[in-house]
């Protein structure tokens, strides 16, 4: 049995201001996919707290965007834990930013994440059981439980998708070794750096696909959802991150990433490690997003591909957003 929850924390707060290293490609804002380390790492703190053991990301999903965060600003990164199984924990995170001269915080990003703990072994082991108190606590324990069958549909649609050469969809192939200074404690790279080639992939793919088109470069990610982690990275594998075009909206760009992993004296022997489904835009005057040039599929895997970004997006409207508002109540 789990040892008893009490003097554990269920929440955490992570504060620091962006570096450079944080921007993304076009220098006018933060990388998503920074934003999603972030959010990883608050959240990794926060389940690790909880369980008292080591953990592994399993699961982020419907992470939105609301705003872009300019480079230099203050950040703060909440985590809190909103729902445990036997050995899983699920958190809410909200990331905020506030100008240096104001230091007044709002949010930019809320999402949540699902955590396994994992014992020396490597296997899953039980998490003391959390119970929520406050209002807060259990308005976000239902919205988590609620999310259960639509995040389960999703992962069943995209474990069955498959993705081959028969297609003419614009694609970026991004493919490198897992280097050591991605390492976590359990010797594999944390799951916020492999959102990070994701982002770095989708954007890739989406100003490719933009080419000349005006302000181009100015492309952001306003949702990533549907991040699905099956196996780990381990330090020098040969990692291949692959973005295509699968779908787009009159202003939206669907962008399907795929992370694979290979030992590269096998390099043809690969594993799936991570799914995910980005959206990106083009911000125009007042952050009004811009029209994008369609995307027309002809090939029957594109085709396919298509259509099951449009059953994607449908089941994502059934899924209420999380509000910040409701995240950052004590």
């Amino acid at each position: 049995m789990p040892a008893p929850a009490a003097g554990r924390d269920d929440r955490i707060t992570l504060r620091f201001m962006t570096t450079p290293a944080d921007t993304a490609a076009g220098g006018r804002s933060v990388a998503a996919g920074s934003v999603m380390e972030w959010i990883d790492k608050a959240g990794y703190a926060c389940a690790v707290g909880w369980s008292g053991a080591y953990c592994v990301t399993a699961y982020v999903g419907n992470v939105r965007h609301r705003r872009p965060i300019a480079p230099g600003s203050l950040i703060e990164v909440q985590a809190r834990l909103v729902h445990t199984g036997r050995s899983s924990m699920h958190v809410v995170v909200t990331v905020s930013a506030a100008e240096v001269s104001s230091r007044t915080y709002s949010p930019a990003t809320t999402c949540i994440l699902i955590f396994v703990a994992k014992d020396a072994g490597g296997q899953p082991t039980p998490v003391p059981p959390w119970e929520p108190l406050s209002r807060s606590d259990h308005r976000l324990a239902a919205g988590a439980l609620e999310r259960i069958p639509a995040r389960t549909e999703i992962k069943r649609l995209m474990l069955d998708e498959d993705y081959t050469e028969a297609s003419e969809a614009p694609r970026t192939l991004l493919r490198f070794l897992a280097p050591p200074g991605v390492v976590n404690w359990g010797g594999k790279a944390h799951g916020g750096t492999v959102m990070r080639w994701i982002d770095e992939a989708a954007y890739a793919c989406a100003v490719g696909w933009l080419g000349g088109a005006e302000l181009a470069d100015h492309a952001v990610a306003v949702y990533s959802g549907g991040i699905h982690f099956f196996a780990p990275v381990r330090i020098g594998d040969l990692v291949e991150v692959d973005a295509r075009l699968i779908h787009t909206g009159g202003h939206s760009m669907h962008i399907s990433t795929r992370v694979v992993t290979a030992d590269p004296r096998s390099p043809h022997d690969k594993t799936l490690t991570t799914l995910c489904m980005s959206v990106f835009v083009v911000p125009g005057a007042g952050e009004v997003a811009l029209p994008v040039p369609p995307w027309t599929p002809s090939l029957a895997e594109d085709l396919r591909l298509d259509e099951h970004a449009r059953e994607i997006i449908r089941l994502r409207e059934h899924i209420v957003p999380i509000a910040a508002s409701l995240a950052l109540e004590p």
